[in-house]
């Protein structure tokens, strides 16, 4: 039984248009759901987690070296004292590690050594100040005078004292360190100023006796 076509229908058109199941492809799930992302207003601020990054809390809670119980806050508290305690040490003796950047190098240590190997005037010199202020205050004429007196003497030594170091500093550099890079009247100054300081109280703590020759 013969169907006829109806009016104005073509096979040979309908074919144009039809899909192959081939070419109709499915979306990937996890491409849809890269390219679009959830909507965030511009006032949006990520978590610290998002960004990977450690909260105060956490970093409170940090394990010891060997993987054991989390640190407490009072081993903390310990630990920094006793790393403070170990820097000052360093310090007073010397350790590289822990001296201040103007204290560094063979250059500054040699020039300890010389101030600290003899006896300096300007150690005096706060001393003699202090006795020239405390007969300044007086109102006995003869007591001024002499404190005046003491004052300018004290005064005079302490810079012939100073030149003295300035230019053994200068002498002892160029004979052990000829090609420094540092300035002779950088290391100069150094040495005066150390100078000026009881002996006691100098950091880093003096490395020679009196006396010792360097």
């Amino acid at each position: 039984m013969n169907h006829t076509a109806p009016f104005g229908y073509s096979p040979t058109v309908s074919s144009l248009f039809r899909r192959k199941s081939s070419d109709v492809t499915t979306p990937d799930p996890v491409e849809e759901e890269v390219s679009s992302p959830v909507s965030r207003s511009k006032s949006y601020t990520p978590s610290k987690k998002e960004l990977g990054q450690v909260t105060p809390k956490r970093a409170s809670t940090a394990r010891r070296p060997g993987g054991g119980a989390p640190l407490s806050g009072r081993e903390l508290r310990e630990d920094r004292r006793r790393e403070r305690t170990e820097a000052m040490q360093g310090m007073r003796q010397g350790d590289e590690r822990y001296l201040m950047a103007r204290d560094r190098g063979p250059e500054r240590r040699l020039v300890r050594d010389i101030v600290d190997s003899r006896r300096n005037i300007g150690s005096y010199f706060i001393v003699g100040a202090l006795i020239v202020l405390i007969g300044s205050i007086t109102k006995i004429s003869i007591v001024v005078l002499v404190s005046n007196i003491l004052w300018f003497a004290l005064a005079l030594l302490m810079v012939l004292d100073s030149v003295l170091i300035a230019r053994r500093v200068k002498r002892l550099m160029r004979e052990r360190f000829p090609k420094t890079e540092q300035r002779i009247g950088s290391l100069q100054l150094y040495g005066i100023m150390r100078a000026l300081q009881f002996r006691r109280f100098r950091t880093p703590n003096p490395q020679v006796k009196t006396g010792d020759k360097v």
